[in-house]
């Protein structure tokens, strides 16, 4: 599985640029993602903060 070069800190802080009103297809522009990746981070990462994402990496990493 190919390595995501965004950690899920940088995820997070992007959804919540989006949150704070900035539109998504300049989001997408200025950190190069496609409109299809953000919608995919979005359900998955959508309402976390950064410790509820690094639980999250933990938990993955013991399974």
């Amino acid at each position: 599985m190919k390595r995501s070069r965004f950690s899920e800190e940088h995820i997070i802080g992007i959804l919540r640029q989006a949150e704070a009103g900035m539109r998504v297809v300049d989001l997408c522009r200025r950190h190069g993602i496609s409109d299809a990746t953000f919608y995919k981070w979005r359900p998955k990462y959508g309402g976390m903060d950064v410790s509820d994402a690094m639980r999250l990496r933990q938990l993955e990493e013991e399974n």
